[in-house]
């Protein structure tokens, strides 16, 4: 098969000149030589100039997902492993590594791609056509690398079950990589125990996006009464009560969450401070604010509300209805952990959001802390889909 040269339309391709992975449908003048979906493919600018080599597909809007800068690079084993022992060695020097994201797309060069470890198990999500096809060679030069430092791995499982994969013109995939094991796997995060189900939890099983979020939040827990909004598996209400909380309230409107919720306090021994309610969390807070209850923390970590910027102006509302509801909630002078996990929900417009929750809420609102998500999950700058999670811890005022 001959070389596929892909040339760009004049005054295109700026994502990719200033740093980014993607070149889209509309900025593609011409292709030659012949291809299938999944090639490898050289990209050129409109004047000849070689930008680099990445995987073509055209059922997918993404035309092209660059692999490196250098168009005369061969994207074989050896080339693979670089990039794999690169983001093993990263996550060593930034992170916890028991339970992390060994591998996050674009922000590792491998775009397309997500692997997690938690303890002995390695979870992949694979979301477009070329990078599947190197996928099964990718895991195994991670398994080397991890029994290079003693780390043995006793199963794979696929999640690439998420609708985007439909995009690429792949069907949904979730399924064992290899010989089957007991998808139930405990891990260890900050001292705290948790049961992560690989095959049937949300994403990957568990969200290790948040891990030293959930760390920040413990100074502001000990002896306090504390609500955990839409907490999943509890990870965020565990945190406040092995830091000292006297009452923690988590809600989540999933009964398996909030299930396996409850097996994660038993698990910690904290099942006489935590507990856990299945409610709409839309729902509960006007009931409570309507009760005259109050908290000392109230935390938010909703699920992304908008994966589209179509969607983005319901979502602004939903964003705002639950932080007026929640400040409403904590006592003078507590405090409001609360986050937004879309993409598409902008720095600046969700801190207009909170802004504009704040003054209905008749509130004073002090920024302690902003934060974002964890090492593990790297931001590569000019690769604006890899900044995605927005966390803000904030002291709430009466007005004075």
């Amino acid at each position: 098969m001959s070389e596929t040269i892909v040339t760009l339309k004049k005054g295109e391709g700026r994502t990719v000149k200033s740093g980014g992975m993607w070149i889209f449908d509309n900025e593609i003048e011409s292709v030659t030589g012949d291809f299938v979906n999944g090639d490898m493919v050289t990209v050129h600018d409109f004047d000849g100039y070689p930008l680099g080599k990445g995987f073509m597909n055209r059922n997918s809007r993404i035309r092209i997902r660059l692999m490196t800068r250098n168009a005369h690079q061969e994207i074989d084993r050896e080339f693979l492993r670089g990039r794999v022992r690169d983001a093993w060695e990263y996550r060593k020097r930034t992170v916890d590594t028991h339970s992390c994201r060994i591998i996050f797309g674009e922000a590792d060069f491998l775009p397309g791609l997500v692997v997690d470890r938690f303890s002995d198990v390695l979870v992949v999500e694979s979301l477009a056509l070329g990078i599947d096809r190197l996928k099964e060679t990718i895991l195994e030069l991670l398994k080397e690398e991890l029994r290079r430092d003693g780390i043995s791995i006793r199963g794979v499982y696929e999640r690439s079950d998420a609708k985007v994969r439909e995009n690429e013109g792949m069907e949904r995939f979730k399924g064992f990589l290899g010989e089957a094991f007991d998808t139930s796997v405990e891990i260890e995060e900050n001292g705290v125990k948790y049961l992560v189900d690989v095959k049937d939890g949300q994403k990957t099983g568990f969200f290790l996006d948040q891990k030293y979020n959930r760390l920040a939040i413990r100074r502001l827990c000990r002896d306090a009464r504390v609500l955990d909004c839409f907490t999943h598996t509890g990870s965020f209400a565990l945190n406040a009560a092995i830091a000292g909380a006297r009452e923690v309230i988590g809600v989540d409107a999933s009964e398996t969450a909030v299930e396996q919720a409850r097996r994660n306090a038993v698990l910690n021994g904290l099942e006489e401070r935590v507990s856990f309610w299945r409610r709409d969390v839309f729902e509960l807070l006007p009931e409570l604010e309507a009760g005259g209850e109050k908290f000392d923390l109230v935390i938010l970590d909703p699920p992304a509300f908008t994966k589209s910027r179509s969607s983005v102006k319901n979502a602004t509302k939903g964003y705002r209805e639950i932080n007026l509801r929640a400040m409403r909630l904590v006592r003078d002078g507590g405090f409001l952990a609360t986050c937004t996990c879309s993409h598409f929900m902008t720095y600046e417009l969700f801190i207009q959001t909170l802004h504009q929750a704040a003054r209905s809420a008749h509130k004073r609102i002090r920024q302690a802390e902003f934060r974002t998500q964890a090492p593990d999950h790297p931001i590569l700058w000019e690769a604006e889909e890899s900044s995605y999670l927005k966390f803000y811890i904030f002291q709430v005022c009466e007005e004075k």
